[in-house]
């Protein structure tokens, strides 16, 4: 009797382990395809932004190409941009949460990105002040404007997903299971050193 005792216990407790596993291993990865499905989001917004810099330096250097003088601000930032620009397409592919240096690299790259856009635009809107009756460039700069926005959105709500997949991760008794399963905390963004004197766009 005592054996069957010591047996029906033994097979409890595998049970409710299997099943603390199974429902465990089965919640997180569910958590991790939402994280991915956000960093995705955020990616299209990022090629969004990628693909609307060469419209706007294509539409302004054809607008210049009327005025007599060469504006050297225009010029410069322009070069900031551009190398900024490479930098950002360069680390693009490979962006993955789970590579943490790469991860990091790439959105530091895409914040310096948005930073040069910031002074290229400024300094365009301060050399052609005209420029903005252009309807191309205003089409262009209100995309952009939309884009830069919804950049913001989806990282917003990336932060949001990647803190509760974080929880369940290094939650007690889950962090046994997620360390068995290979479950492992994701970076969030971190804070840019330059937001606070970031140049605004002004369009």
């Amino acid at each position: 009797m005592k054996k069957y005792i010591i047996i029906g216990v033994v097979v409890v407790l595998v049970l409710m382990l299997f099943f603390s596993g199974r429902n465990t291993y089965n919640s997180m990865v569910t958590l991790e395809q939402d994280l991915d499905q956000a960093w995705a989001k955020v990616e299209v917004q990022y090629q969004r932004r990628m693909d609307l810099i060469p419209n706007l330096v294509e539409t302004v250097k054809g607008y210049a190409a009327h005025e007599s003088t060469t504006y050297e601000k225009v010029t410069e930032a322009r070069a900031g941009l551009s190398e900024a620009y490479t930098e950002a397409k360069s680390l693009s592919s490979g962006a993955n949460p789970a590579d943490t240096q790469h991860f990091e690299k790439y959105n530091a790259a895409q914040d310096q990105l948005n930073r040069a856009l910031s002074i290229y635009v400024n300094a365009v809107h301060e050399a052609y002040p005209d420029l903005k009756a252009n309807e191309q460039f205003a089409n262009l700069q209100t995309v952009l404007e939309g884009t830069e926005n919804r950049i913001s959105t989806e990282r917003g709500r990336y932060t949001d997903v990647v803190r509760e997949y974080n929880i369940a991760v290094k939650r007690f008794p889950a962090n046994i299971w997620a360390g068995i399963f290979g479950f492992s905390a994701k970076p969030q963004f971190q804070a840019d050193e330059a937001a606070a004197t970031a140049p605004k766009v002004e369009f």
